[in-house]
């Protein structure tokens, strides 16, 4: 048998098993892997950054074109930036922003966990700077630092979300974005400049090898950069039975036949496992936050977030609901017709803005259409109201007519589904009080 994977020893029905396990664990850091691969090191790449420690900033909402990641918002333009703290922390300046405008810089790490979060919600409106640094720093916090975030990871990223108040709004939202700075540590103290890290040869992302057998060799490369977690030494040492760790070279060729069927039934079952439980989730807030927020089940739990919309906020942020199938659980189709009715007094309750955004399936992108309109929601222009105060949705691909037509939402004559996205969520949203009701045929 080989020895160059190590898998000197193990039976088909254990190599099958582990493969299945780690083939989980590695899905939502390998669809982030994809994102920041794409985003920092693929220069042909229409959402390219232009490399770490810098910002780049959108001034508009998100249309079909805007493929980066799967399920983007139509509310508020993003702003990208991934940190490389292996030399050195980052400083974060922010500047203060008035109200009405919303914000907020999500922080997540290369499990794709929301370990950190600055803007209007946690940390006001008012100007502030903050460091963030990696597992491994070990250094003093200078003066006139706000708050310090610790990474799991030596490698972080933001998407960071700044409301955009209308259509002659756009000069102002581009003076915020401007005003988000990133510093070193070392400038922003005054003290010399550090020596860079060496550089990573990243390898190139291909979604099939991810999503295949050649995930380990994906995992492998991201592992220096992720220390293993107490929790996980256990599991680790069995991963290390398939070839995984660190920096390990992978080359599935080099295993024995049998083993590398079973390891590819192996990953067979998990994507597929985690497929039939990702279309069953209707809502968002088990899905997104810190490692410790999201449990026992931590690691299914960020695998249907990285699916069903990767990046999403921490509940606390913002909630989420969605629907993908219809009561005898066929996927909606847009040549059908639908209705979202939110009864008397039960609109979304919160405290900045709620939105409802449509997408295609399997793509999960935005849906081209005659209004250009991709989302709906309480700030949308001519939303009407029942005399009772009743809201009817409309979603399907034909035009509900003249009297309907503020409130369609037009869908992809096929299958599709919605994301219903609540900003700054009142208790009754959270603690599930209040819930998105079911979209209905309308016969």
């Amino acid at each position: 048998m080989s020895m160059t994977n190590g898998t000197a020893g193990i039976s088909a029905d254990e190599a099958r098993s582990i493969a299945r396990e780690a083939w989980l664990y590695a899905y939502a850091p390998l669809q982030g892997y994809q994102t920041m691969y794409n985003q920092t090191q693929n220069k042909a790449f229409g959402g390219y950054v232009g490399g770490f420690n810098q910002f780049r900033h959108y001034a508009r909402s998100s249309t079909p074109a805007d493929t980066d990641i799967v399920t983007p918002n139509n509310d508020t333009p993003y702003s990208w930036a991934w940190l490389d703290l292996r030399a050195e922390p980052m400083v974060l300046s922010l500047p203060a922003v008035p109200a009405p405008r919303y914000y907020v810089n999500q922080w997540f790490d290369l499990y794709t966990h929301n370990f950190a979060y600055t803007g209007v919600r946690t940390t006001g409106r008012e100007a502030g700077t903050y460091l963030f640094v990696g597992p491994r720093w070990k250094g003093d916090v200078p003066k006139g630092i706000s708050k310090v975030f610790v990474a799991e990871t030596e490698f972080v990223g933001t998407l960071t979300r700044t409301q955009l108040l209308g259509p002659d709004d756009v000069a102002a939202l581009q003076a915020v974005q401007e005003a988000y700075k990133l510093t070193p540590l070392s400038q922003f103290a005054g003290t010399p400049a550090l020596t860079p890290a060496p550089a990573v040869a990243w390898p190139v992302w291909d979604a099939a090898k991810g999503e295949g057998l050649d995930f380990i060799g994906y995992l492998n490369a991201l592992l220096p950069f992720m220390p293993v977690h107490a929790s996980e030494q256990e599991m680790f040492a069995r991963f290390a039975r398939i070839g995984i760790g660190p920096g390990r070279a992978f080359d599935a060729n080099t295993l024995p036949p049998e083993i590398r069927a079973a390891m590819e039934a192996g990953v067979a079952d998990a994507a597929k496992a985690l497929k039939d439980g990702a279309v069953q989730q209707k809502d968002s807030r088990a899905m997104f936050g810190t490692r410790e927020a999201l449990g026992d089940g931590y690691i299914t739990m960020r695998n249907y977030g990285a699916m069903l919309g990767i990046y999403a906020n921490t509940k606390e942020e913002a909630v989420y609901g969605s629907q993908q199938t219809d009561s005898e659980g066929k996927v909606l189709d847009g040549s059908r017709h639908w209705v979202l009715r939110f009864e008397p007094g039960q609109l979304p309750p919160v405290t900045e803005f709620w939105s409802i955004t449509m997408y295609n399936l399997p793509q999960r992108f935005l849906v081209e259409n005659a209004l250009n309109r991709y989302s709906i929601g309480n700030r949308t222009a001519g939303l009407q109201q029942g005399a009772d105060g009743s809201l009817e949705i409309y979603m399907q691909a034909d035009n509900p007519g003249p009297d309907k037509e503020s409130n369609w939402l037009p869908s992809p004559r096929g299958p599709f589904f919605f994301a219903a996205r609540f900003y700054g969520p009142k208790q009754e949203a959270l603690d599930g009080s209040w819930t998105l009701p079911p979209l209905i045929e309308a016969k």
